[in-house]
């Protein structure tokens, strides 16, 4: 079969290119003008420049394929960019699935766990019991409204299944993405955040999307999340992959809220909004579990032991020059 994969330069989707060519099949891939070309060297891919924002080049990147894989999207865990994550997250779906619906082409849309909501560590949440109370950030409110955004058009007829990854790791984060978590942890962490989360590899993740592609029965949500654990416990496997120690701590009310405040004040000045922040701050206070039962059972998904997924990410940031 023939894809097209856009979002293709990020850590799931150059993961999911690298994927279907291993198995022998075609890909083009939509991206946008002055993308780096790095993750594409040495791949067989038909390179098509566009922007899921125009719907003319993605009906123009469409045109013969049989299935779309829209891993796309604009991710800040903060207060700003509401413009830039509705644009990606909410029109640039909105123009992905309509032009599958009129191409005849089956679709895979890429969301995320934090548009389903939060699961707790001592009982991870499924597709249908996430709990509410979601951080309302710009990034979870814009990729819940993808989702409507697709339904809408999967009742008019579009074939198509969501999937939900969790926190990702692993080889090709070439920007990177959730890779900046481990860079910054080898680099100082003396405090972790108070929550918990789910730890993937992008590897596994994108081979399950894949697998939704090819699987024509496959219907509705996926959750693809991996292994559960705090983020005291995850970054004190990160910085061991470094050689490092790590947090010795969980941040105190006082250390979380002076940083973030601050982080808030500074993006109000500047009009810059930093990584730290009140938004990400909340966020990483929740827990934010799951179960990747139903992918399990109907997908095949899996996941590979934790410290090979943190320790082949290192390795890739070593070799390629991310690490000074």
């Amino acid at each position: 079969m023939k894809y097209l994969v856009t979002g293709a330069s990020g850590l799931l989707g150059n993961n999911v290119v690298r994927r279907l060519l291993e198995i022998g099949e075609e890909v083009r891939v939509l991206h946008r003008a002055g993308t780096d070309q790095r993750p594409f060297r040495g791949l067989n891919v038909d390179l098509r420049t566009g922007n899921v924002r125009d719907v003319s080049s993605v009906q123009s990147a469409a045109e013969g394929v049989d299935v779309i894989i829209h891993s796309a999207g604009h991710v800040h865990l903060g207060w700003s960019q509401l413009s830039e994550h509705q644009a990606v997250n909410v029109d640039g779906a909105r123009n992905v699935a309509a032009v599958a619906r009129a191409l005849g082409a089956r679709l895979v849309h890429v969301s995320s766990v934090n548009a389903l909501g939060l699961g707790r560590l001592d009982n991870p949440a499924t597709e249908e019991t996430a709990l509410p109370g979601a951080i309302p950030c710009p990034y979870v409110v814009t990729k819940r409204a993808g989702e409507a955004a697709l339904e809408q058009e999967i009742e008019k007829g579009l074939s198509a299944v969501i999937v939900n990854p969790g926190f990702m790791l692993g080889p090709w984060d070439w920007k990177p993405s959730s890779g900046k978590m481990l860079l910054a942890v080898a680099h100082f962490a003396p405090l972790a955040p108070t929550g918990a989360f789910s730890v993937a590899d992008a590897r596994d993740v994108a081979a399950a999307v894949v697998q939704a592609a090819r699987t024509r029965s496959a219907q509705g949500k996926y959750i693809l999340a991996g292994h559960n654990l705090t983020y005291f416990d995850a970054w004190k496997k990160f910085a061991a992959a470094a050689g490092k120690r790590g947090p010795r701590f969980r941040a105190g009310p006082f250390n979380r809220w002076v940083g973030a405040l601050a982080g808030d004040l500074w993006g109000g000045v500047t009009g810059h909004e930093p990584n730290l922040n009140t938004a990400g701050m909340r966020m990483s206070c929740q827990q934010h579990c799951f179960s990747s039962a139903k992918a399990e059972k109907e997908l095949m998904y899996g996941n590979r032991p934790l410290q090979a997924t943190i320790m082949d990410a290192w390795n890739w940031f070593v070799e390629n020059g991310y690490v000074k």
